[in-house]
């Protein structure tokens, strides 16, 4: 078996920024902020990391990002790159980042990102903004789509195919809202109910708004290093067991099918890595830009049969305390999102999880967690598997 990556590299240290509206702090502050956070965490020092990884940004005018966060930090580290693979570059990244450890082109790789996209642009030039970038110019953006339209196209083809009932795919969104009321730093936390979702307002059929993700100020930073290291850092490590990658289109029109995508693929390269199986995995920390997404990506990933999604969520499995608790800290959808920053918080989560500690939200005798993040219209695809140790 080829184990690739298994256990060569491990988070050392996480941090988030302030989340929700910050309109004293730019995109360029917000991942300072939660660098630092990140680096006190591993009980390291600026001049300790010689690797920066980022992704994009909608908010800042900088065209090279990587060396700009760099210049900013007071970094000039022997690596360093931008990246850009949609809502996918966070687990990407973390991906990289452990292969350039392991061949020696870095000793610590800060990965981070973030946007002040709630007050930086408004709801409109956010939403103008992400159509632009992922439709195509001569054969989409003609039309008119938008992003919600194109993940609504999904979800309406879901359900013709597999009868989830709308009650069904309210429930992600009810779940992860409960999971976000239990942690202190979620963009939002007031309840919500069935009811409440099926009945918010309507954007495109048959997505309502509480079935969207957040348009939130944050960012959010890991820090990577050997497993060797790791053991000497502050910071409890969650070492990286597995990680797998799949594109399988940019625009929605190129897509093969409108309910199978490219996450099986993903997933099945990081279980192999990780010489595991979706049996073996005690939390998941899933892309949710919308709500039908994690239903198809728990399906993909094996933890349930097609068609199933939906009713894992409403039979209460992805609940902390159920079967495979998910987004245990709300998710885009109710924890922060702001471009590639809502999965690399699913990151940070899955790390928290994994050192324990976490009262009510504690997902217990969690040891192993699986990570999955997607770009563009379900284009491009990742899948990493943590674990408390090295297996």
């Amino acid at each position: 078996m080829n184990t690739g990556l298994r256990n060569k590299a491990a988070i050392v240290g996480v941090g988030e920024s302030d989340i929700g509206r910050v309109p004293h702090m730019t995109g360029l502050g917000l991942n300072a902020q939660a660098a630092r956070r990140a680096l006190d965490d591993a009980g390291l020092k600026v001049g300790d990391i010689d690797g920066l990884l980022t992704a994009y940004s909608l908010t800042e005018p900088y065209f090279m990002l990587g060396t700009v966060l760099c210049e900013y930090l007071g970094l000039k580290p022997r690596y360093c790159s931008a990246m850009i693979a949609g809502g996918a570059t966070p687990a990407v990244m973390l991906g990289h980042a452990a292969a350039a450890i392991a061949t020696g082109m870095a000793n610590a790789v800060l990965v981070c990102t973030g946007e002040n996209r709630a007050t930086g642009l408004t709801r409109d030039a956010a939403v103008s903004a992400l159509a632009a970038a992922v439709g195509h110019p001569y054969f989409e953006m003609p039309y008119g789509p938008s992003i919600p339209g194109c993940y609504a196209m999904i979800a309406r083809r879901y359900m013709h195919e597999y009868g989830i009932t709308r009650a069904q795919l309210a429930q992600v969104a009810v779940t992860t809202r409960r999971h976000a009321s239990l942690h202190p730093n979620s963009h939002m936390k007031q309840p919500i109910t069935i009811e409440d979702v099926i009945s918010s307002k309507k954007i495109a059929a048959p997505l309502n708004i509480l079935d969207c993700s957040l348009i939130s100020d944050a960012a959010g930073a890991f820090i990577v290093t050997s497993a060797e290291r790791a053991r000497d850092c502050r910071g409890k490590p969650a070492y990286l067991l597995g990680v797998g990658e799949r594109h399988t289109h940019e625009h929605i029109l190129c897509a093969e099918s409108l309910v199978h995508f490219g996450a099986g693929d993903s997933g099945q390269a990081a279980y192999k890595m990780a010489g595991l199986g979706p049996e073996d995995i005690d939390v998941a920390q899933l892309y949710d830009c919308f709500t039908i997404v994690p239903v198809i990506e728990l399906e993909e990933l094996g933890f349930c049969k097609p068609g199933e999604g939906g009713a894992f969520y409403a039979e209460g499995h992805a609940e902390i305390g159920g079967k495979l608790p998910v987004n245990t800290h709300g998710g885009m959808l109710s924890h922060a999102h702001a471009g590639a920053t809502g999965g690399l918080l699913g990151i940070v989560e899955a790390v928290c999880q994994l050192r324990g500690g976490l009262g009510e939200r504690q997902v217990e005798g969690a040891e192993v967690a699986l990570v999955h993040n997607e770009g563009g219209v379900l284009s491009s695809h990742c899948t990493v598997i943590l674990a408390i140790s090295p297996r």
